[in-house]
């Protein structure tokens, strides 16, 4: 490019990079052979060369998600406001890729690294985790865990939650105050941090309602909505129903279980009630009760406190809040059909 506009390589960088009072005849020659020679210049190059990384990263199980899509475009709205490109990284919920998916993020110099989404909290996951913190921040980047829990206090991460455990609490006494005790819980999952929660709150309320806690109606599964299909049809097919409302662990699991329960001629909510979680665009489409989550602001305020940290290098640690959007899928029990 140099060559065809007739000036030095040193010329043509600083023209193009705007701190070079060039001459108008020199710049023109410049801009002349960018534009007849197509030049795009290599952002990882200058960047590297600069110092300075304009980009941040999220790595998530799935772009497919609704709860994982939502974040995501947070994420890339604070982004985008800010200036920065958004790079997102898949892991389909493997701990390995996961690393491999940060270390590839570190290379490319990304400001924050921000890891969303459910996952199982043991000492081998503090360890990675505590072990991604420390690395970023020595290289001058931040680990945000957007809906994880903190990693203590002496690791260097933002933690960005909201809260499952009052979220779940406000929605079953929802299901208690509508006179129904028999509330059937689908998508437990012992070990993983989202259903512990929402299984902790539902307890919690089940309790403060004096009602006595049936193990029996937490049924385990995974957060889909094939997973809600299937606990709840094998739960019809298992005899008499012993349940009069279902408290789904999100709303993709309340979906399929409405499915089962629609096939086997229950109407919700006259003769069941259903409450999910989440408040995806489509608990709206069927009238779902269901407790609403920050998904979007979850991932613009990650960005944000990655960003513009006071005190980088430090734990910081934010909670978003969670509530009740009531539609029409409850129905006091009293005026349920027998």
């Amino acid at each position: 490019m140099a060559e065809r506009a007739g000036v030095s390589v040193a010329t043509v960088s600083r023209i193009l990079s705007g701190t070079y009072p060039s001459a108008p005849t020199t710049r023109g020659r410049v801009l002349r052979a960018v534009r007849e020679l197509d030049y795009v210049a290599n952002a990882r190059a200058r960047g590297l060369a600069g110092g300075q990384a304009k980009s941040v990263a999220i790595v998530v199980n799935s772009v497919i998600s609704p709860h994982y899509a939502h974040v995501a475009q947070g994420v890339q709205d604070e982004a985008a406001r800010e200036g920065r490109l958004c790079l997102v990284g898949t892991t389909g919920g493997d701990a390995d890729r996961e690393l491999a998916t940060v270390q590839l993020m570190r290379e490319e110099h990304a400001e924050a690294v921000i890891l969303v989404g459910n996952i199982v909290v043991d000492d081998a996951y503090h360890e990675r985790m505590a072990g991604y913190a420390r690395a970023l921040a020595a290289a001058g980047s931040q680990l945000v865990l957007c809906g994880r829990p903190p990693l203590g206090p002496d690791v260097p991460a933002i933690v960005v939650e909201y809260d499952n455990t009052a979220g779940a609490h406000a929605v079953t006494s929802h299901l208690l105050s509508a006179g129904h005790e028999r509330i059937l819980f689908l998508g437990r999952r012992a070990g993983y941090t989202t259903p512990d929660s929402r299984v902790a709150g539902y307890r919690a309320a089940l309790a403060a309602y004096r009602v006595p806690h049936d193990p029996g109606l937490e049924v385990d599964g995974r957060m889909d909505r094939q997973e809600g299909y299937r606990m709840m049809r094998a739960r019809l097919d298992e005899g008499p129903r012993d349940f009069t409302a279902v408290f789904a662990c999100n709303d993709l699991i309340a979906a399929g279980a409405r499915q089962a329960l629609r096939e086997q001629g229950l109407r919700i909510p006259d003769d069941i009630s259903l409450a999910g979680f989440d408040d995806l665009p489509s608990a709206a489409d069927i009238d779902l009760t269901t407790v609403h989550v920050p998904h979007e602001e979850l991932g613009r305020t990650a960005v944000r406190l990655a960003l513009h940290s006071e005190t980088p290098g430090t734990v910081q640690h934010v909670m978003l809040g969670t509530h009740i959007v009531v539609r029409d899928s409850v129905r006091r029990r009293d005026v349920l059909s027998a």
